[in-house]
């Protein structure tokens, strides 16, 4: 009997093979592109960012600006690509190379800077020891006038070479600005002192106390007494830790204050940078543990 065709047997046909070159993995060269340009800019800005207070003098002053433009603008005018190209490589040749000169360094950028940061750095002394009196703030100029004769004094004696005189004086910056925190907190504290009546705060123990040893009150009155007696006993135990701390940083502000007064009259004639080293690390080491005095009384002020 004749088959019709969809009845025809049909050999299934063998797999298809996959040619050996699309089983390659092919390389992705988007994201390679990709990293590679995040690459380089992560190189270059970190390149313009070291030389950035340098490059950014030499661009920024008056004489480059004006010099500049000025070339560029004649382009304009004269119509001349070729001014407007010269002028161009001229400032790049400037940008360059201007600051990495050490005379202009030296003569022009270094004081500039210097000038800067000391202008900034008085703004930020004001700032931080506004919150102090008039006697107080007379007494951190005072100090900081020691430190600066005791950098003049170390300077003029021979036996400080350079890195050991610049380690050492390191070290009495260190000082000053942890004499400013001491003193900024002394007066926070004694400012939060004086908000508290003794008195008061003894009348509101006294009553929640009696009320709590009552036997005649209810168990909903005993409890919410129980509460706020709770509450008056934490702020006498901020009051005490608050004086406690008040009586040691005082102490160390003294401390810093006459070791500077010693060191100023010492070090002229100090034979070994040891001998300048010890205090100032004597001194360091009270300072840390004041730190973590304060840090414990504030844990309690804000709890």
């Amino acid at each position: 009997m004749a088959m019709g065709t969809t009845g025809k047997y049909q050999r299934p046909r063998p797999p298809t093979e996959t040619p050996l070159t699309d089983k390659k993995p092919r390389l992705d060269t988007t994201s390679l592109r990709s990293d590679l340009t995040t690459a380089t800019r992560s190189y270059i800005g970190q390149v313009a960012y070291e030389r950035k207070p340098y490059l950014k003098a030499a661009f920024a002053n008056p004489y480059n600006i004006s010099l500049f433009v000025g070339g560029l603008v004649a382009a304009a005018v004269t119509v001349s690509p070729f001014l407007a190209v010269i002028s161009c490589c001229f400032e790049a040749l400037w940008l360059l190379y201007g600051p990495e000169s050490k005379v202009l360094r030296r003569l022009i950028w270094d004081p500039q800077f210097d000038r800067e940061r000391m202008a900034q750095a008085q703004q930020e002394y004001a700032k931080r020891v506004e919150i102090l009196s008039e006697d107080e703030r007379a007494r951190v100029g005072t100090l900081v006038a020691r430190q600066q004769e005791i950098n003049r004094l170390a300077a003029q004696n021979p036996s400080f070479t350079g890195e050991l005189l610049r380690t050492e004086l390191a070290k009495t910056d260190r000082l000053v600005q942890s004499f400013i925190d001491m003193a900024v907190t002394c007066a926070r504290y004694e400012e939060y002192l004086a908000s508290i009546n003794p008195g008061e705060l003894e009348g509101d123990r006294r009553k929640w106390d009696s009320i709590v040893k009552d036997g005649k009150r209810e168990q909903a009155e005993i409890d919410i007494a129980k509460k706020n007696l709770a509450i008056v006993l934490k702020r006498f135990d901020k009051v005490k830790e608050i004086g406690h701390y008040l009586i040691i940083a005082r102490g160390q502000l003294d401390l810093i204050e006459n070791s500077f007064k010693l060191i100023s009259d010492q070090i002229v004639t100090m034979q070994s940078p040891q001998q300048l080293s010890g205090q100032l690390d004597e001194l360091l080491d009270g300072v840390e543990s004041i730190k973590e005095t304060a840090a414990d009384t504030e844990g309690i002020l804000s709890a």
